[in-house]
């Protein structure tokens, strides 16, 4: 694509994790059986009501906010006309000239920010199934609250996009607003890609129908170079809504977009307008959360690795779990190297989940400080672990109980490592040759020696002086 520019924006759509709908108080579960969520309201009887769900509004603040959103402080919803199987209605509830949040942005690791158009509340339609010949709906998804987040055209390759769309998920996640699984559509998208070797915007090709972000990448990947060979070739583009076949790679028309759709939208004559105080968005901005970038901030600040870095922010709980700490002087390296390490791989054995562990602050900040003071080893560590996170017996406690005694006498780690050093000749020629891996053997030689009775560090600093001397 060296002599395009490729130009890509984003329509998100997001269900909502609120209980109700957003227009009835009919339960939002799309995992319940088939069409047992529904009422006259989703299915648009005659003479049956709207009524607003106020958590739908609550959700609108506080994603707006978390997305640098300006937040429209007087609304309305608007009628969007159009017929269709799944809307038994004949029109869709939305948002069309006073959308509750506009003018955000997402930053991207690069620095570069993502415009946020405008973010809209709609009600999403049933869920149409199909199986041979034949199209099923299912109207539990009927009336369920969407947000539709539209980005503004400042994506420019489908790594940008990729990384918007990873960050944007990210946040929501965080923000506990919605579950975002895109292979169960709770999270959709629909692309725009166009290419032009001027600053304007070419023809608009819209994607549709992508089941994750990483087909979402090879679409726009896959759509430009079919735009490219079409101009190159001096042929024209129009219009049009594509879908993407990830077994074939490539884009394949649904429809042409002749002349523009007409929804025939005006204001939703049965819903009154909504005032939102400043009051009410500063008591929502209160429950905003530590966002998922600034929280690599500070874990990089306090010397996690970048690998682990982004471990730990892709498991919220044990994120929040460690914000605990921030103000404290944990060794977050160690703490990030423990939960992800043995904690986790305890986790996964017994089947358990984290929360589930009585793991106070102060067992955990002991536990830290006994690795980090090398006052234990991993390999003590993981005799250890399984008692100390199932009782609220101390570590001492524990290591006399299984007959683990950490010796501090140093005159016997001298007279033992004086032995293994008479034992291991090779190796100490080895190591006053330059060799790091020789130091690594005694280190393990001696601990084996010692049964681990001594700490690792003692171990180390022991050995490093009788070879020194």
């Amino acid at each position: 694509m060296s002599n395009y520019k490729i130009t890509v924006g984003i329509e998100v759509h997001v269900e909502l994790k609120t209980r109700n709908k957003v227009f009835s108080e009919v339960l939002n579960d799309t995992t319940a059986p088939v069409n047992t969520l529904v009422n006259e309201i989703d299915l648009g009887y005659p003479g049956t009501l709207p009524s607003l769900n106020e958590n739908v509004i609550n959700y609108g603040i506080l994603t707006s906010l978390a997305l640098n959103c300006t937040v429209t402080k007087h609304m309305h919803f608007d009628r969007k006309n159009y017929f269709y199987p799944d809307l038994p209605k004949g029109y869709q509830i939305t948002q069309l000239n006073t959308p509750i949040g506009t003018n955000g942005y997402i930053t991207l690791n690069s620095g570069k920010k993502i415009g946020i158009r405008e973010l809209h509340i709609e009600e999403d339609t049933a869920k149409s199934l199909h199986q041979d010949n034949k199209t099923f709906l299912n109207f539990n998804r009927a009336g369920v609250p969407l947000l539709e987040i539209v980005s503004s055209p400042d994506i420019n390759s489908k790594e940008e996009a990729g990384e918007y769309l990873e960050k944007l998920k990210e946040l929501l996640l965080y923000l506990e607003v919605s579950d975002c699984k895109m292979e169960e559509g709770s999270m959709r998208a629909d692309v725009n890609v166009s290419i032009s070797k001027t600053n304007d915007l070419g023809c608009r090709i819209e994607l549709k129908n992508i089941g994750s972000i990483h087909e979402i990448k090879d679409a726009i990947e896959q759509e430009a170079l079919r735009q490219e060979q079409i101009l190159s070739n001096n042929g024209t583009l129009k219009e049009q809504t594509r879908k993407y076949d990830a077994s074939k790679k490539e884009t394949i028309l649904l429809r042409n977009k002749e002349v523009g759709n007409d929804y025939r939208y005006f204001k939703e004559p049965d819903l009154p307008y909504v005032d939102i105080t400043d009051e009410q968005i500063e008591t929502i901005r209160k429950k905003l959360v530590l966002l998922p970038d600034e929280r690599r901030k500070i874990y990089l600040s306090k010397g996690i690795i970048p690998i682990n870095v982004e471990k730990i922010i892709k498991n919220k709980e044990y994120s929040d779990y460690l914000n605990n700490f921030i103000d404290t002087d944990l060794d977050f390296k160690v703490a990030s190297n423990l939960l992800l390490g043995d904690i986790s791989s305890y986790l996964n054995k017994e089947l358990i989940s984290f929360s589930s562990l009585s793991l106070d602050k102060e067992r955990f900040k002991s536990l830290v400080d006994s690795l980090s003071s090398k006052k234990i080893s991993s390999k003590i560590l993981k005799e250890i672990l399984s008692s100390y996170l199932t009782t609220t017996d101390s570590i001492d406690t524990i290591l006399k109980s299984k007959g683990i005694n950490l010796n501090d006498n140093l005159s016997d780690l001298e007279a033992i490592i004086k032995q293994v050093i008479i034992d291991n000749n090779e190796a100490v020629l080895d190591y006053h040759n330059g060799k790091e891996k020789a130091f690594q053997y005694l280190i393990g030689m001696t601990m084996k020696q010692t049964k681990s009775s001594f700490s690792p560090q003692a171990v180390k600093d022991t050995l490093k002086k009788l070879l020194d001397n």
